[in-house]
């Protein structure tokens, strides 16, 4: 069955932009409600060929994107296949080619240094072609800058930037990054999400705080 346009679409008239959990297929890649994809270049339909690279079954790593995540044209996510052994004496991938070098085919993952899934929290915002490395953990909130490679977790509200990426500075203090996690407004119920867009729009934490209340 075919989907929807307005499920794909976030705008009439708009054909660059999508919500990811609309247009991705492999089970493998899981995203949340409301993330949303823009592509100026390719059809942002195809994300997951264009902008998950070298993520094989072989492997079984994951990518999973939290729920009102904004990602940029060109952001990528480079999965454990593209890395090379690092503890062998040899870069080669000896492994990858089994029947040239008459070793099993089962061990072909071996070709390679495994470091795990890439997570990306809610909220997010990943920047005009940035890269994301297997194994990186963003968390909920963070900012990651325009072209900025990212090789190691970035903490909750944060921004990030640079090669590789580095902290440049806190969104929020403290007592507000932790009680947004605490809310976790991108939880509710898309009505009371509605109902908060001012509180939320305009910084104001302690309106949030109020309407959980409420």
């Amino acid at each position: 069955m075919a989907i929807p346009e307005q499920a794909i679409y976030p705008r009439t008239g708009d054909r660059q932009t999508v919500y990811l959990k609309a247009v991705v297929t492999r089970p493998s890649i899981q995203v949340g409600d409301y993330t949303m994809y823009n592509d100026f270049v390719n059809d942002p339909r195809d994300f997951e060929r264009n902008n998950v690279l070298y993520h094989y079954p072989v492997n079984h790593d994951r990518l999973v994107i939290g729920k009102f995540c904004s990602i940029a044209c060109g952001a990528r996510f480079l999965f454990n296949s593209a890395n090379h052994a690092m503890g062998s004496l040899s870069t080669y991938p000896f492994p990858l080619f089994y029947e040239a070098w008459s070793l099993e085919k089962e061990r072909v993952a071996e070709a390679w240094d495994n470091k795990g899934d890439i997570v990306v929290g809610n909220d997010v915002w990943i920047g005009y072609e940035a890269v994301i490395l297997a194994g990186v953990t963003i968390g909920d909130g963070a900012v990651i800058g325009a072209r900025a490679l990212v090789t190691r977790d970035v903490p909750p509200y944060t921004v990030v930037g640079g090669v590789p990426a580095r902290p440049i500075r806190r969104r929020f203090s403290e007592e507000t990054a932790a009680a947004l996690q605490r809310l976790r407004w991108w939880d509710w119920p898309r009505e009371r999400i509605a109902r908060c867009l001012p509180a939320i729009r305009s910084g104001d934490i302690g309106g949030l705080q109020a309407a959980a209340q409420s």
